[in-house]
């Protein structure tokens, strides 16, 4: 019986295989196939709506975000959110938590990495964990209460002022183009991208792939299909035996 559940869990298990090299060449992927794609995309659009319903209303009067939207004229309001006009719901632009009575970072910000301006200030934070905005390459303009430092600290952006009870992170910088050595850097085969206030990513170039871009070329397409043809033969025979045997038994 262990082998014929091994048997079974192989094709399963090199199927997994596949698609993780897949992902780890540095190409964007959200689902495999169009019927993926598009449930990806109408989970991550959930998730969007949720973040702008944390707060009741539009952006607020005056804000950071609504002065940005307002400039902007091909821009509609989604709750908190102001998005690009379209006939579906548009990419997401600015974001306006500000006096939310936030205390932590909420789960749903992950889904707002288009955000090009954010206002997070009048909330009762005490820290942005390590991560919080990881993936917001487009973010240009962060506001958040004075006690708190702008993520990725000082050096992650252009220019830091202080106005009133708030810290303005205005124009991110690109760590990959910085002076400063990166804490981790890259391997071999590979090349640096940012990901967000601070944070770095390594792409491997093609043709390489796998953990630390070690492996080069395609996967073998060849190899996988024996090996499957191959289990599929094996737990087939094997289940015919078995079986054969039973109906010999009076």
């Amino acid at each position: 019986m262990g082998g014929c559940v091994l048997l079974l869990l192989l094709p399963l298990l090199l199927l997994r295989a596949t698609r993780g090299v897949a992902v780890s060449n540095g190409e964007q992927g959200r689902g495999h196939g169009n019927g993926g794609l598009r449930w990806a995309e109408d989970v991550a659009d959930q998730s969007c709506r949720e973040v702008c319903g944390l707060c009741p209303g539009p952006p607020r009067n005056g804000s950071i975000v609504s002065r940005f939207c307002e400039s902007r004229g091909d821009t509609e309001s989604d709750g908190r959110c102001c998005r690009e006009r379209g006939l579906s719901p548009g990419r997401l632009l600015g974001l306006d938590l500000s006096n939310c009575s936030l205390h932590s970072v909420p789960p749903g910000l992950a889904e707002a990495t288009t955000a090009i301006i954010l206002d997070l200030t009048e909330n009762p934070l005490t820290t942005l964990p390590n991560g919080s905005f990881l993936g917001f390459i487009h973010l240009q303009s962060l506001a958040v209460p004075l006690a708190l430092e702008c993520p990725g600290g000082s050096d992650a952006w252009q220019d830091v002022t202080v106005d009133g009870s708030s810290r303005l992170c205005q124009e991110q910088r690109n760590p990959c183009n910085s002076s400063v050595e990166l804490a981790w850097p890259c391997p071999e085969n590979s090349v640096c991208a940012p990901d967000g206030p601070g944070l770095v990513q390594c792409l491997c170039d093609n043709p390489f792939h796998g953990y630390k871009c070690l492996r080069e070329g395609t996967f073998p397409m060849l190899l996988f299909g024996g090996i499957l043809g191959t289990a599929t033969v094996s737990l087939s025979l094997l289940l015919w035996g078995t079986q054969r045997r039973k109906a010999k038994t009076p």
